[in-house]
């Protein structure tokens, strides 16, 4: 099927799998930890340098222009001389929120038993 008769076929969208293509994005192993970042307010970009820690500056440049691609993340920029720039949640970035919240209580909750069963799988199958 050419990629326009795949996008006419399902409204317009290039991915025809919702679940899977936002998915994709925001399980990335930056992305969740970014949009945590941005939830308590607009910063700059070495702000959330220094918050994620071990993040390199080109990971964190690449994962907020596909967070801001996806209109999750909205990008600032003052023409000022040094430029400022600076980043915040968008209203899809912040109705993500909610739902990222409880994904990160259950891992939290969870994280043991899975670990468990990890090394439990691993020394069975030996």
């Amino acid at each position: 099927m050419a990629k326009t008769n795949l996008l006419a076929a399902h409204g317009g969208f290039e991915q025809p799998c919702p679940i899977r293509d936002v998915l994709d994005r925001i399980g990335d192993q930056w992305s969740l930890l970014v949009l945590d970042a941005l939830e308590g307010g607009t910063k700059r970009f070495n702000e959330l340098m220094r918050e994620l820690g071990d993040i390199s500056k080109q990971m964190l440049s690449l994962t907020l222009k596909r967070l801001e691609e996806d209109g999750f993340v909205r990008r600032t920029l003052y023409p000022e001389v040094p430029p400022r720039v600076e980043y915040d949640l968008t209203p899809l970035g912040h109705s993500f929120l909610v739902p990222m919240k409880g994904l990160v209580a259950w891992a939290d909750e969870h994280h043991r038993h899975v670990c468990e069963a990890r090394a439990h799988y691993r020394t069975s199958t030996r």
